[in-house]
């Protein structure tokens, strides 16, 4: 680990030169490009942020990017000057190339552009229908980004796609009618994005944990009622994630908030409490040292500051511009990659495997809708505009399901008679060949299944929809 010493002057504009101070820890960094930090600026008031929609919060109308540069003090340098708006920037493992989202001009659609930090020129990745935004690098020349989209698999939603950085090789990787933001890479290999479920109602956000294949998609922390999140959580070099949580009618400021990577439900910490003034974005630098994005109670703007997560106390101001907000910081400098997962998807097999121990099994109480204690002993799975079909369940409770690849449905629980007990759940989907399990319905995700084989694994998978019979797959029926 090396430690930089950063002086930064600026002259953005009409901005009043300041000196500031930040001491940056990077992570191996070497070369050129050391200890460079990228930031994120909004010039004009942003009015009325749609976390749904991301209008004004993921697309920001004249956003621009900057670099402060230790090896050039006197001044910073814009680097997307040549687009009417762009955010969401990203650096690459060996910090040479920085992604991210742009308007080239104004009414385009957003689309993904890659630039090279030593030689300053930018190329278009991708050109798409839709806007997309908050591309991420993943090992392998990949990065996972979010786009609109409209159809009938996922109504008007932003799931996430994955595509090499040659453009080719695009793939939609989540299927649930919902919205997916502010995507980031687990050291782990796993992505985390904001996610919210918009149909058949708008369900408030969560922090959802999957594989950048669109497999193993699961809550990995849920939001406080009436909160939103501010942009990207970030993984800390002590098993923490860090991210801003705002008021829903504030959607650029709130707290510093901490969960623990090993138990992210059971582990909430307010970081900020006590602070007074709003934090719009958080970047871990090490321990006890954050950059936060930070608006205090009598300034118009966010700035950049040092932040102690130990003490809640703030630190040095970095960067501030009077007429700009700090939307983001990232160090354009080296960074260990994360893993490389492997990928059980297979285009060429039509379907996946859902197994289930108990649905009588709850261990998450507070998300059980019925008080009579009535035992389920049927599950109805649906789909976006219809039922897929009901299905009785085995005499421990478990069922074992083969349901069409790449297709939202949720379930519910049924009694004997018919009539609801549970759900139905958030949606689900499977990707193709992919095998999920769990130990019931609305478990506490902590709790491991007990040491048993289901009876329902001993008879042949239920085909959903229940309509079809049979399913040929590529050369072999997958069971």
């Amino acid at each position: 680990m090396t430690q930089v010493k950063l002086f930064l002057i600026t002259n953005i504009c009409t901005v009043v030169p300041v000196l500031l101070i930040l001491s940056v820890i990077g992570s191996c960094n070497t070369g050129t490009l050391k200890g460079k930090i990228i930031i994120t600026l909004a010039g004009k008031e942003r009015g009325d942020m749609n976390p749904v929609t991301g209008e004004s919060w993921r697309y920001v109308s004249e956003a621009r990017i900057i670099r402060a540069d230790p090896a050039r003090p006197d001044r910073t340098e814009v680097l997307t000057g040549d687009f009417y708006s762009a955010c969401s920037p990203d650096i690459s493992y060996d910090g040479r190339f920085m992604i991210f989202a742009a308007q080239k001009n104004i009414n385009e659609p957003w689309q993904i552009w890659e630039m090279d930090l030593k030689k300053g020129n930018s190329r278009k990745v991708v050109s798409l229908t839709g806007n997309c935004t908050d591309p991420v690098y993943l090992p392998g020349e990949r990065f996972i980004f979010s786009r609109f989209t409209s159809n009938d698999t996922v109504k008007n939603a932003h799931p996430l796609f994955v595509c090499n950085l040659d453009g080719s090789g695009l793939r939609q990787i989540t299927f649930h009618p919902g919205a997916c933001f502010a995507t980031s890479v687990l050291k782990d290999g796993r992505l985390l994005t904001i996610s919210r479920e918009l149909f058949p109602a708008h369900r408030e956000p969560i922090l959802m944990v999957l594989r950048p294949d669109g497999t193993k998609a699961d809550m990995f922390c849920q939001i406080d009622n009436g909160k939103n999140i501010a942009g990207r959580a970030r993984e800390t070099s002590e098993n923490k994630i860090v991210f801003i949580e705002a008021d829903s009618n504030n959607a650029i400021s709130g707290d510093v908030i901490s969960v623990d990577y090993n138990r992210p439900l059971h582990t909430r910490a307010n970081l900020t409490s006590g602070v007074d003034g709003s934090f719009n974005a958080v970047l871990p630098l090490l321990p006890g040292k954050f950059l936060v994005s930070f608006r205090r109670p009598d300034s118009g703007r966010f700035a950049l500051y040092e932040f102690d997560p130990v003490n809640k106390s703030m630190g040095n101001l970095v960067y501030e511009n009077p007429e700009y907000d700090v939307l983001d910081v990232v160090l354009a400098a080296k960074y260990d990659r994360p893993r490389k997962l492997p990928s059980e998807v297979d285009m060429d097999v039509r379907t996946g495997l859902l197994l289930c121990q108990d649905i009588n099994f709850r261990g998450f109480q507070p998300l059980v809708d019925n008080a009579s204690g009535k035992r389920a002993s049927m599950i109805e799975v649906l789909g976006l505009d219809s039922a897929y079909g009901v299905v009785q369940v085995f005499d421990d409770g478990s069922f074992y399901l083969k349901v069409l690849a790449d297709m939202p449905f949720q379930i519910r629980t049924l009694d004997a008679e018919g009539r609801v007990v549970h759900g139905p759940c958030a949606w689900l989907w499977l990707r193709p060949n992919e095998r999920r399990g769990c130990a019931g319905c609305h478990e506490d995700p902590e709790l491991v299944p007990s040491n048993r084989i289901p009876l329902a694994v001993k008879e042949l998978p239920v085909i959903i929809p229940v309509h079809i019979t049979d399913i040929i797959e590529k050369s072999i029926e997958l069971e």
